[in-house]
């Protein structure tokens, strides 16, 4: 395969960087649901302890993150290797989040689990076909 040649794979690079984008859109749009919602506090008792939890202070973050996340979907969609990069680590922390959640929801995080891994070996080894596509295009 050549430097400029384009293969199927560069389908799952821009399903990688629509994903990311849009859950950086829903991110975002949390996080400023939060931030302008009625409630400032969330409160949560367990074992005797009461715990509170700034939910304005998690808003910003969301939208911190959410953005971000926008960011590198649409850095994705250009090939930029630094989105790549990025791209491959939200995946390995997703599926690293999945195996927490393989006891509960066992069908749902291994169906994650094997779309993240489609994404980092997508992104890892077919990246680069992103980059020439985008100057196709």
């Amino acid at each position: 395969m050549s430097e400029t040649e384009v293969t199927g794979w560069v389908g799952w690079g821009r399903f990688a960087a629509i994903l990311v984008l849009v859950a950086g859109i829903f991110d975002a749009l949390y996080g400023l649901m939060a931030v302008i919602g009625p409630n400032s506090a969330y409160f949560l008792s367990g074992a005797g302890n009461l715990f509170m939890f700034d939910v304005a202070g998690w808003g910003w973050w969301h939208i911190f993150t959410g953005l971000l996340l926008v960011l590198v979907g649409l850095a994705l969609l250009t090939g930029a290797m630094w989105a790549r990069v990025v791209g491959v680590i939200i995946a390995i922390l997703s599926a690293i989040g999945q195996l927490f959640l393989l006891p509960v929801q066992p069908w749902w995080s291994t169906i994650i689990i094997v779309m993240d891994i489609l994404i980092i070996y997508a992104l890892t080894v077919h990246g680069r076909e992103l980059k020439v596509a985008a100057g196709r295009a």
